[in-house]
């Protein structure tokens, strides 16, 4: 379809099935003219403000930097008398690699105020699944003013997925998919940032927001095989206020995926792929899911990835909201699926027959989105016919098939139902 002219839809649309191509001293006692020499007054402590910094280093706690001794109590050790430390502490992890198994770094800490944590060094996963009681590597819980600072060189959390976990089924080819290990999962952790790290290889998603707020993340690489099974870039789950910018993420599932609870997320400044492109979901797999408000994707890159920017329901969901949603200057580089509303998502096959998504969308723009496509549709909105889709607006969007045989060849498709789709100047 190209619309190189306002077109404008103020009417319903019910469409089914619709197809349309185109930061001391002790004071002495007050001195006295006696002859004898002046007893000095006790020693004072100093204020707690300003006890000096201390640093808590993982080798003088028993970490051995060989790769292949286990380190994870040493760890623990560490973080335990940083995180109980009366004055402001950093936890440093120096240059090596440090073999780890799971490992939780809890607080609350002294005041309620976390150590600092700098890593100059490589993190490594144990390999064998069987070795993680729980779904996650390395977690850090319970903890505020957060701040996880690294080398944008050196620095790297490696879950060595390829040596066992990635040889179980994918979930999105099968419902039985068995351990799913995130390497690095921020629970109920806020006022922080993560910046200038790696983390690479996991044996499922990166990096994991759950229950937390006000967090910042950028100047961060995560890599992983295009081919590497359910290993998201960066999820956000339960999460409000969490900025993350300036990063280079290639992996084998979403670059960056948005679940339920999720309100007010920015995403930019985001080079994508390999991947499956920026999601919001999915959403509905769950009962009594939280809404999904206020995000905003902007100035990112997608490069030869599975899908662009999309959001994505299941059938028979419970009822619930998503809304007010921005998608804009974004350029897409022989992306498959650039911009698709989902609402029939259903990965496995296994989703059951039972009714269209009760998921609202409402209020999605997409703006100044630009490049090029390789599959015949360049826009895909499949509404749920049970709750319509709600003021659609895509203005100035100007996509080219690659495969594009005349000038006028292009696709835009609809099914479900649409209440208010706004398209201004935009050719695709």
């Amino acid at each position: 379809m190209v619309a190189s002219r306002m077109f404008r839809s103020i009417a319903i649309f019910y469409l089914t099935c619709f197809h349309i191509p185109s930061a001391v001293q002790g004071k002495c006692s007050s001195a006295h003219k006696s002859k004898t020499r002046p007893v000095p007054a006790p020693r004072q402590l100093p204020p707690e403000q300003n006890y000096p910094k201390a640093i808590f280093h993982v080798t003088e706690y028993g970490a051995v930097a060989d790769g292949e001794t286990d380190s994870t109590s040493a760890f623990l050790k560490a973080w335990e008398a940083a995180c109980d430390y009366t004055g402001s502490s950093t936890f440093f992890i120096p240059e090596g690699k440090f073999l780890l198994g799971p490992i939780t770094f809890s607080g609350p800490c002294y005041k309620n105020q976390s150590p600092d944590v700098q890593i100059r060094g490589t993190l490594l996963a144990v390999p064998d699944l069987s070795a993680y009681p729980a779904d996650d590597w390395i977690v850090f819980d319970n903890l505020q003013g957060f701040n996880l600072i690294g080398d944008p060189d050196e620095p790297t959390l490696d879950g060595q997925g390829g040596l066992d976990a990635w040889k179980q089924e994918s979930c999105v080819q099968s419902a039985n998919c068995n351990r799913l290990i995130t390497s690095l999962k921020l629970y109920r952790v806020s006022n922080g940032t993560i910046s200038d790290i790696t983390v690479t290889n996991s044996k499922a998603f990166h990096v994991s927001f759950n229950n937390c707020d006000q967090m910042e993340m950028f100047n961060v690489n995560i890599k992983a095989p295009g081919d590497s099974p359910n290993t998201d870039g960066i999820h956000v789950h339960e999460s409000s206020n969490i900025n993350i910018v300036a990063a280079a993420i290639g992996v084998g599932d979403d670059c960056v995926s948005i679940g339920p609870g999720s309100f007010n997320i920015s995403v930019s400044d985001i080079r994508c792929g390999p991947g499956h492109g920026i999601s919001v979901g999915s959403l509905g797999k769950y009962k009594n899911e939280a809404d999904v408000v206020g995000v905003l994707v902007r100035n990112c890159t997608m490069s030869n990835t599975q899908n662009g920017v999309r959001v994505k329901t299941l059938p028979g969901s419970s009822a619930s909201t998503a809304s007010n949603f921005t998608f804009e200057d974004i350029v897409m580089i022989n992306v498959s699926n650039p911009i698709i509303i989902d609402q029939e998502y259903c990965p496995s096959g296994s989703c059951q027959d039972s009714g269209p998504s009760r998921v609202k969308i409402s209020n999605m723009n997409f703006k100044n989105i630009r490049g090029t496509y390789n599959t015949p549709t360049g826009v895909s909105l499949f509404c749920s016919s049970g709750v319509p889709c709600e003021n659609i607006h895509l203005a100035d969007i100007n996509m080219q098939f690659i495969k594009r045989e005349t000038r006028d060849q292009g696709h835009f498709s609809v099914m479900g139902v649409v209440h208010g789709l706004e398209i201004l100047t935009s050719s695709f």
